[in-house]
C-alpha cells in the first residue's frame, strides 16, 4: 500500500479531466492549426486549471493531443498515464461522438453508467469534452460536429490493476471523474468500483454476492459457494460504502469474509476497517471471552495482547469467532435494516481456513 505523505496533500485531475484539457486543444487545433499550451478548461464545479500538452500532432481532418494524468498525492494507477485525445470532423449534425482507441475499455455488461457496446467514458466525463466542444465550436463559428476518439497507451495493462475485467469492461481502463478533481487518498475511486459493482450484480439478476477484505477470505468464499467473478464486490475496507449502497440498492445475500482482526472491528462498531481509521479494541474482545465462559486468566491475557491473532490462538476451546462473526452481522444488518438483504458473516484465518460465522439466511 502507498505510503501516506508527511504535510498537505496536493490534489490531482480525474482522466476525465485530462481528457477533456486534451479534447479541447486538439478541436482548438483541428480549427485554427494552433494547440493552446497550457489548455484550461472549465470543471463541473467552477474550476478552471490549465494544462500542459505532452503530445501534439494534426493532419488532414484530424488533431490529436496528449496530457500526463497526475494524480496528485493520490496512490492512483493511472498517475502518470498520458491521456490522448484525438478529434476528427463527423457527419453534419452529428453533435460530439465518442470512440474507445487504445487503452480505453469497452463496455460489455448491463449496470454500468453507460451502456454495453459503448466506450468506457462516463457520462460527466462526455458532458465535459461536449460542454468543451461547444464553447470552442461558438468561438470560431463551427458546427462542432466532431468525433472524440479517447486513447490511453498502456491501457489494457493498467486496466487488469483495476475492477474492470469483473465490471466487464474490456480492452482497458475506464474514462472517470465527477467532478474533475482526485482528492488525496479519498478512497473515493474504490468505494466508486464497489458500487459499480453491485449495480453489475443486479444489472445481471444475481442473488448472492460477496463483499470481501482480501484475496485470501474471497478465494475462501468462491470455493464455499463458486461465485462467479461478477458477484464478487472487492470491500476491502470499505464496509460502509458496500453496506449503504446495498441498502438503497439491494440483492437479497451478501456474503462478508474476511480476517479475524477486520471483522473484530466490523463487530465492534466500525464500517471503516482501514488501520489507520479503526483499531481492535483488546478490551472489548477480553469482554467477548468473558462473555463466552472463559477463564480469568485468558480473559486476562487477552487484556494484554498486541495482536487480534494472538487472542484467536489463545482462545482454543471457545468459539470466540462465531461471537464475534455474529456481533459483525448485527453492524451489518443494522446498516441495511429493512431493504431485505439477508448478510452472512464468514471469518477465515490467515490460510482461509473458516474459523467462525454467523449464518444469513
Amino acid at each position: 500500500m502507498a505510503r501516506k505523505p508527511e504535510g498537505p496533500l496536493r490534489r490531482g485531475w480525474t482522466t476525465g479531466a485530462c481528457a477533456t484539457a486534451a479534447t479541447a486543444a486538439a478541436y482548438t487545433a483541428l480549427l485554427t492549426g494552433r494547440f493552446p499550451d497550457p489548455v484550461a478548461i472549465t470543471l463541473p464545479r467552477g474550476e478552471t486549471p490549465a494544462f500542459a500538452l505532452a503530445l501534439e500532432g494534426r493532419g488532414d481532418g484530424w488533431a490529436r493531443a496528449g496530457i500526463i494524468k497526475d494524480a496528485g498525492d493520490d496512490p492512483d494507477v493511472t498517475h502518470g498515464a498520458l491521456v490522448v485525445s484525438e478529434v476528427r470532423r463527423g457527419a453534419a449534425g452529428s453533435g460530439v461522438t465518442f470512440k474507445a482507441g487504445p487503452g480505453v475499455g469497452t463496455v460489455t455488461l448491463p449496470g454500468l453508467p453507460v451502456p454495453p457496446g459503448e466506450p468506457a467514458i462516463n457520462p460527466v466525463p462526455r458532458r465535459m469534452m461536449t460542454e468543451a466542444v461547444a464553447r470552442i465550436a461558438a468561438e470560431h463559428g463551427d458546427p462542432g460536429d466532431v468525433v472524440v476518439e479517447i486513447s490511453i497507451p498502456d491501457g489494457e495493462r493498467l486496466a487488469q490493476k483495476t475492477w474492470n475485467p469483473r465490471l466487464g469492461i474490456v480492452g482497458g481502463l475506464s474514462v472517470l471523474g465527477t467532478t474533475g478533481v482526485v482528492v488525496p487518498f479519498s478512497c473515493s475511486a474504490w468505494i466508486h468500483s464497489i458500487h459499480r459493482g453491485i449495480d453489475v450484480a443486479r444489472a445481471l439478476g444475481l442473488p448472492h454476492v460477496a463483499g470481501c477484505t482480501g484475496s485470501t477470505s474471497e478465494a475462501a468464499v468462491v470455493a464455499r459457494y463458486g461465485l462467479p467473478d461478477t458477484a464478487l464486490l472487492d470491500m476491502g475496507d470499505f464496509a460502509g460504502g458496500l453496506l449503504k449502497y446495498l441498502k438503497a440498492h439491494p440483492i437479497p445475500r451478501l456474503t462478508i469474509g474476511g480476517g479475524f482482526g477486520k471483522l473484530t472491528k466490523l463487530a465492534q462498531g466500525f464500517l471503516d476497517l482501514h488501520s489507520g481509521r479503526s483499531e481492535v479494541d483488546f478490551d472489548w474482545l477480553a469482554d467477548r471471552l468473558a462473555e463466552a465462559g472463559a477463564p480469568a486468566g485468558m480473559v486476562e491475557q487477552a487484556r494484554r495482547a498486541n495482536t487480534a491473532k494472538q487472542v484467536l490462538d489463545l482462545a482454543s476451546g471457545i468459539a470466540l469467532a462465531d461471537l464475534v462473526a455474529r456481533r459483525a452481522q448485527a453492524t451489518a444488518q443494522a446498516v441495511v435494516e429493512g431493504s431485505g438483504v439477508a448478510v452472512e458473516i464468514l471469518v477465515f484465518d490467515r490460510q482461509g481456513g473458516l474459523v467462525g460465522a454467523a449464518d444469513g439466511w
